[in-house]
């Protein structure tokens, strides 16, 4: 048999994972879904013999299995396949009424590689077209567990990218075709031999390319090799444990979490050391995901024989806010329950009790319980909590425990192990004051690194984004120096002999206090920072931001003033290129931490009396300041935006101020600046603070972005100090490039794409296939260096005046490259591995601005109202708006783009209409049923009226080229012609020479008016 490139991969992936003594089992009998039901059926048989009383279930009783384990998304199979203690069972109903309901095991987490488990291999599996209108799909390599498919392989040669293997499952994902006993998939890979990738399965709209994760080894080495990837990953143990031990489900955003190698492997290094009964720390760079894998290590150190309980010790504002919201969001499915302790005497009655549990505390109540117990050391209730064999797990651990309070902890409880989580360690560089023997670093505190990830490593990983860094002054160097003269009576002689940080030294902390500094700090943040807000992005994408100021009084004026500048009572005014693009901007919050609110006087709590008067108009909420715990935690969900609720505009902040708070601990992808009006903290304060905004989220996030507005000089030595001690020498590496360095990319990228083509015209001369490559890639080289530019704040639109560029010209150039693009995709052959050109088929422009709403974002808002009508967690007044807003959409598309506008809007009165029918359906996947109806609507029309076959025409369609005067499969269409039938339904029918030429021009026609607009984006 001859192989294509493919195939040989395939084959050759399968005798990696089957070769010398290997669980796996290679089966190829099994290629349909008859055939994968029938190989489940006969594992329960096998594997339940006992509860079925040696009876095989019946044809009646194992549909009951089918609808059971047909799950309707992959997150709903992996709450099946959690289970109760690590065990997922089926219900049946017996046939003998005798008998009744049984539970028969399907999956048993807790046992892996031995046992109950079988571990098989498929490959060229058939998916079947589910209706008229979808298409034949043939699957490349799928791993069963207990005879359900669990991880899909997807490979390419290594003529494309892996993106091209992620874009297929996408499209399958939209086709519906995980959907039966395919549904239960946890796991994807995607490979092109040379790079390899793996990802949480996820719809369809919820499958994000951001997340497509590298794998590296125990020391951080990448393994790119689909077959040293399978060795890693792919073999048993590991690949039953990605599934099974390493993934984590966020019942909050519904969506099922795959561990990255790094945190795996901190996971395996704690355990290690637990094995050796001895402790130590885990640097995992901020951002990195540390508060799930210190999650996952308190939950996998309960596996310990040696360890009773775990006791997670979290900061008391980080337990009311999120870390307390994401344990229980990790939990609510996993095999130990989470307790996180309402008062001291249920902390006390969980430490007592015989469970091997997890128990989530403050150390306040720590401190409360060792009070309570002082002077009882003849209690047997003492004697059993002191005696206890536990594990503490530290979440920020500096700053959650000090060393003197682990000091006292340890002394009270006899075997104590402890694991420190921090993303900043304190080393010899910044370490604490000397205090008695307290420990001043990390290491003396929890005792040797068990494993490393730090930001640089993070970057290159993809894990985390590199910070883009702007240090600003409000002042000119005249008003510094007259600043200067003015505090110090002009007794500074020698200010012209000073460096620039000397001088900043002198300037007084009353200079930052004005009305005049704040009001320039919020035209940058309002008028010059429409980049970094992405306010280019579809509607309802655009980043949000947090300004930090070095007082709750400072954060307090800020917000009056931004105020008035709101209701437009200030002499800084919102910009009309603003207002056009977001009417509604800027949308402004307060917070500060409860202890803070706690202190501030009778006059403060009057102004955030009053700030949440303005959010609960905002907002529709009705927060008192009793409720300030409350008003917090929904400032935290609106900054972050995890839930569907706040894809919404109108459920969105844009920026948020605050003192402290916010700055540690906190997850929001969606945040993409740090505004910082104050003066630079800590290195570990500072590398915390920057890390809020470097969390991967879109396409469009290319950096976490700074921005400072004091002493930029000194801030910037003390920005590049903090950067080399936490990314391990690599600074240059964790920042963007300057601005000139951008400036000079810039110029360099658009150089080169004149030079190809200078003008439209010289494009059109464009014949060679290589010659239209290079212009592609040119083209998408200067895209993404003009964009990159757009994002300093140096940037004005006279620049790009200077280079030439208008909007008009730039749609031109766009329009260019996407007939080109076409013309490759026409010309280009499937195996051109000798072609040293490579572009991105996929590529999307992002220079040319966006006016128009995206059809996924509003399917995405309508997803969002029909599963809040389930949870039914919004006030009618709230669904009603959310409905009005959906429809404001659904017009402005129409506008844009009718075909699918239309269609967008028919859906969405169907789901009006008749809600409950449409409770567990995925809209996204709806629609792209709804679009294959109307494409096959139009081409049975058109082959009626040509009386052609319906499925060559189809053929043809599929792969129309509009740019192309010849389409694949055109002589068969043609072929296929009736012309007398033709004539018999045209009044207007052309003579049979002519026949040709005008079905190809009404086809082209049709395809461009009717289809095309269908898959436009």
């Amino acid at each position: 048999m001859r192989f294509t490139a493919e195939e040989a991969m395939e084959r050759s992936l399968i005798e990696e994972l089957t070769k010398n003594v290997s669980q796996w089992t290679y089966r190829d009998d099994l290629r349909t879904e008859d055939d994968l039901w029938e190989n489940l059926r006969h594992k329960l048989n096998m594997n339940n013999k006992a509860v079925l009383d040696d009876v095989p279930l019946s044809d009646k009783e194992f549909e009951q299995v089918k609808n059971e384990l047909s799950f309707p998304n992959f997150y709903r199979a992996a709450e099946f396949l959690a289970g109760e203690n690590g065990i997922a069972n089926v219900r049946v109903v017996r046939d003998d009424p005798r008998v009744g309901e049984i539970r028969l095991m399907v999956m048993n987490n807790r046992d892996i590689a031995g046992g109950s488990s079988s571990y098989e291999i498929i490959n060229q599996y058939q998916a079947s077209k589910t209706s008229s209108t979808d298409r034949n799909r043939i699957f490349d390599v799928t791993l069963l567990i207990n005879g359900l498919p669990m991880i899909h392989i997807e490979l390419k040669n290594r003529s494309t990218s892996y993106m091209d293997a992620f874009r297929q499952i996408d499209k399958y994902s939209g086709e519906g075709k995980f959907k039966g006993i395919f549904s239960s998939i946890q796991m994807f890979v995607v490979t092109n031999g040379v790079d390899t990738r793996y990802i949480a399965a996820a719809q369809k709209g919820k499958l994000n390319s951001k997340f497509l994760t590298r794998w590296v080894d125990e020391n951080n080495k990448p393994v790119n090799n689909y077959l040293d990837f399978a060795k890693d990953v792919l073999s048993i143990p590991q690949a039953h444990k990605m599934v099974g031990q390493y993934s984590v489900l966020d019942s909050e955003r519904r969506s099922i979490i795959l561990l990255r190698p790094y945190q795996i492997h901190a996971i395996e290094a704690v355990q290690e050391a637990s094995k050796l009964h001895e402790s130590g720390y885990v640097w995992h760079t901020t951002g990195s995901g540390k508060t799930l894998t210190s999650y996952k290590v308190a939950r996998n150190l309960l596996l310990m024989n040696s360890i009773e309980k775990t006791i997670f010790i979290v900061d008391r504002v980080d337990l009311d806010q999120q870390t307390g919201d994401s344990f229980k969001s990790y939990s609510a499915h996993d095999v130990i329950s989470i307790d996180d302790t309402d008062n001291v005497n249920d902390l006390i009655k969980k430490l007592y009790s015989q469970d091997k549990t997890v128990i989530v505390t403050t150390i306040q109540k720590l401190n409360h319980v060792m009070r309570r117990y002082g002077g009882n050391e003849d209690s047997a209730k003492w004697k059993s909590i002191r005696n206890k064999k536990l594990a503490f797990v530290v979440d920020e651990c500096h700053r959650a425990v000090s060393s003197l309070k682990k000091q006292e902890i340890e002394k009270f409880f006899n075997d104590t192990l402890w694991y420190g989580f921090t993303g900043t360690p304190i080393f010899e560089e910044n370490a604490k004051e000397e205090f008695g023997d307290l420990a001043r670093t990390t290491e003396e505190q929890y005792g040797k690194r068990l494993h490393e990830y730090t930001v640089k490593e993070a970057i290159h990983d993809n894990a985390v984004l590199g910070f883009q860094i702007e240090y600003k002054s409000t002042f000119t160097e005249d008003e510094l120096r007259d600043h200067v003269d003015r505090q110090y009576g002009g007794n500074i002689t020698n200010y012209d002999e000073l460096n620039d940080i000397e001088r900043e030294e002198l300037i007084k902390k009353e200079a930052f206090e004005t009305r005049e500094h704040k009001l320039i700090v919020i035209d940058q943040i309002i008028n010059k920072s429409r980049q970094k807000f992405g306010m280019h992005n579809d509607l309802g994408k655009q980043y949000s931001a947090i300004l930090t100021t070095d007082s709750i009084a400072s954060a307090q004026e800020y917000y009056k003033l931004f105020r008035e500048v709101i209701d437009g009572k200030s002499e800084v005014k919102v910009s009309e290129q603003v207002k056009k693009r977001l009417p509604d901007f800027p949308k402004v919050a307060i917070t500060y931490s409860i202890s803070e609110n706690e202190e501030t006087s009778i006059k403060n709590q009057e102004q955030m009396k009053e700030t949440m008067e303005d959010y609960n108009k905002m907002f529709g909420t009705n927060f008192t300041l009793d409720q300030v715990s409350a008003y917090n935690r929904d400032v935290n969900h609106r900054l972050a935006r995890k839930q569907d609720k706040y894809k919404f505009r109108e459920e969105q902040l844009d920026l948020v101020i605050v003192v402290d708070r916010l700055l540690t601990g906190f997850d929001a992808p969606s945040l993409a600046i740090l505004f910082m009006d104050r003066n630079p903290m800590p290195p570990h304060n500072l590398i915390q603070a920057f890390s809020r905004t470097n969390r991967l989220y879109d396409e469009g996030k290319k950096y976490g972005q700074i921005m400072t507005f004091r002493t930029p000089h000194t801030f910037e030595e003390k920005v590049d100090a903090a950067l080399y001690l936490y990314s391990n020498g690599g600074e240059s590496f964790v920042q963007a490039p300057t601005w000139e360095d951008a400036m000079d990319a810039f110029k360099e990228a658009f150089n080169e794409l004149m030079d190809i083509a200078p003008n439209l015209e010289s494009i059109d001369l464009l014949s060679e296939i290589t010659s239209k490559k290079k212009f592609a890639k040119a083209f998408q080289a200067f895209d993404k260096k003009f964009q990159e530019l757009q994002v300093y704040s140096n940037y004005s639109e006279g620049i790009a005046e200077q280079f030439g560029i208008t909007n008009e010209k730039l749609e031109d150039y766009t329009a260019k490259y996407n007939n080109i693009i076409e013309e490759i995709k026409a010309e280009s052959g499937e195996d051109d591995e000798d072609d040293d050109i490579i572009i991105d088929i996929a590529y999307e422009i992002n220079s040319v601005s966006k006016d128009t709403v995206n059809h996924e974002y509003i399917l995405g808002l309508i997803q969002s109202v029909m599963e809040s009508r389930i949870t039914q967690d919004e006030s009618k007044e709230r669904v009603e708006a959310k409905q009005s807003e959906i429809e404001s959409y659904i017009l402005d598309l129409k506008q844009s783009n009718e075909k699918l506008g239309y269609l967008v809007e028919e859906l969405w009165k169907n789901i009006k209409q008749n809600p409950e029918k449409y409770d567990k359906e995925d809209v996204l996947i709806l629609f792209e049923q709804l679009k294959e109806e109307e494409k096959e609507s139009v081409v049975k029309n058109f082959a009626y009226k040509y009386a052609v076959d319906e499925n060559d025409l189809m053929f043809v369609v599929d792969n129309f080229k509009v740019s192309s005067d010849n389409q694949l499969g055109e002589n068969d269409l043609i072929k296929s012609r009736d012309y007398q039938v033709y004539k018999s339904r045209n009044e207007d029918a052309v003579k049979p020479t002519k026949y040709r030429r005008k079905l190809k021009e009404n086809l082209k026609d049709v395809y461009i008016k009717e289809i095309a607009p269908l898959y436009e984006r």
